[in-house]
């Protein structure tokens, strides 16, 4: 196994974000040091990682030299944002090559929050062409590979996020999910990944047009309470008129959770040794006074698959028909992955059925309410498999093969996408290779707060491993 590790003996150092913001409020590290360490850091990893998809290191470094301080509980902390949302002087080329990147003349939405919290963003983490892989492998730029063993993928199309983050690049950078996209980068590279409720944070416009909104921002960490502490921050700057405030967790629940676990999907049973992670995840909630219920089957209608997939068609035929009015005249389908360009067909041919599979869709949570309503949490693998080697899911193959391959190991995280209830992956095994394993948690719309105080105590529990531990781990092995 080759680890790839930007940890230092550096102004960073070892340290999650909230630990960092520690840091920088006694003096002991300035936000200039903070932000060229972590420039440096990504400068080492970028080229086994392949993570970068627009660098910004002179605005970093002059926002974090500057005498005018931002404000922000994460004033000075270096973050990337995924190349899908608008940030202010950088292009957004959402994982593609189609069209001739063009900088953005003002923040998105999201930027906008995401940045006010003090955050300084170092450029932008690369995707798949328009998130609709649930791998980053682009034709010009190449694979984004996974810091526990660059063979294999960083998953999702926030992957560049997942890499930095994991590598020690940066102790948080954004991922958003309309698929899986915070919960597998999360689950693939060993760290901490909450999908949010349905309107918990501000989308961009192009987002926000969905029939349904089945996307989420959110961030991947090292550690619960810098997820925690994100969405605290970032409550202060915009809330939700629906959504009861998260607040300010910092510690285990007391109260004795109703969790169901079920390890077969849709689609599949899981992987015996993904299967094994999770009810051994089930054992340990028993043991902490849980109580846990085992489902032979998932409680979700067998449509489902047919129908997220076709939805997923219908927003790839949506971009590559509207492609020169939205990205400009530059816009060329020529340069379209087979991936995009097979939704795009798969939904012209089967447009007939797009309003029955929205309409199910769009009543799935109703639908499912009488399986799920006597437990407090979902338990389920983050994924059916290990993470894949890279080509697996290479998006020049024939498109029957990579949606197959896709379908196949994501087969649990796109339901909270659809009923818009929060989740969260947590790293709570390895592979017997010595890849990350992420376990999920789903709670219903608006309970992050309980999924946070879970994910507390199982931390405890089970302290997650760091890249940074796994490399001192080997050094000591060496040494004896």
């Amino acid at each position: 196994m080759t680890l790839v590790s930007a940890f230092d003996d550096d102004a960073l150092g070892r340290l999650d974000a909230v630990g960092l913001t520690k840091a920088l409020a006694s003096g002991a590290v300035s936000r200039v040091e903070v932000v060229d360490a972590a420039i440096a850091r990504t400068q080492k990893v970028n080229p086994q990682l392949n993570g970068v998809a627009f660098e910004a290191f002179d605005a970093a470094r002059a926002r974090a030299a500057a005498t005018t301080r931002y404000g922000g509980f994460f004033d000075g902390v270096p973050t990337f944002v995924k190349d899908n949302s608008a940030v202010e002087g950088m292009p957004t080329m959402e994982g593609t090559d189609a069209w001739d990147p063009r900088p953005e003349p003002a923040h998105g939405d999201f930027a906008r929050v995401y940045l006010s919290t003090g955050l300084v963003a170092l450029g932008k983490s690369q995707l798949s062409e328009f998130g609709f892989s649930a791998v980053a492998e682009h034709n010009r730029l190449g694979a984004v590979r996974n810091p526990w063993n660059t063979e294999y993928t960083a998953g999702a199309s926030s992957s560049g996020a997942g890499a930095f983050v994991a590598s020690g690049a940066v102790p948080i950078a954004h991922a958003n999910d309309g698929g899986g996209s915070i919960r597998i980068p999360a689950s693939c590279n060993g760290l901490v990944g909450l999908k949010p409720s349905r309107g918990r944070l501000p989308l961009d416009a192009d987002m926000r047009q969905m029939p349904i909104k089945i996307v989420a921002n959110g961030v991947v960490t090292r550690s619960v309470r810098d997820t925690a502490a994100f969405y605290r921050e970032a409550e202060k700057v915009w809330r939700s008129s629906t959504l009861t405030p998260i607040g300010d967790v910092t510690r285990p629940g007391r109260a004795r959770l109703r969790i169901a676990v079920f390890t077969k999907s849709v689609k599949r049973e899981c992987s015996p040794e993904v299967r094994e992670h999770t009810l051994r995840t089930a054992e340990l909630l028993e043991r902490m006074g849980h109580r846990v219920d085992y489902l032979d089957a998932p409680p979700v209608p067998a449509s489902f698959i047919d129908d997220f997939l076709l939805y997923w068609a219908l927003l790839a035929f949506a971009l590559v028909r509207g492609g020169k009015s939205r990205f400009g005249e530059t816009f060329d389908r020529g340069k379209l992955d087979n991936l995009t360009l097979g939704l795009e067909a798969f939904a012209a041919a089967n447009l007939h059925r797009l309003p029955v599979a929205v309409a199910r869709l769009a009543t799935l949570r109703r639908r499912m309410l009488p399986r799920v309503r006597d437990y407090d949490v979902l338990l389920t693998p983050t994924l059916a498999e290990v993470p894949p080697r890279v080509g697996h899911l290479d998006p020049t193959a024939h498109y029957d093969q990579i949606v197959e391959r896709l379908v196949d190991w994501v087969a649990f995280t796109p339901l909270q996408n659809v009923t818009g209830d929060p989740a969260i992956s947590l790293p709570l095994g390895h592979s017997t290779g010595g890849l990350p394993v992420g376990m999920m948690f789903s709670a219903r719309m608006g309970h992050e707060a309980t999924l946070l105080e879970l994910a507390y105590e199982l931390e405890e529990a089970v302290p997650f491993t760091s890249i940074a531990a796994a490399v001192a781990a080997e050094s000591d092995a060496g040494s004896r």
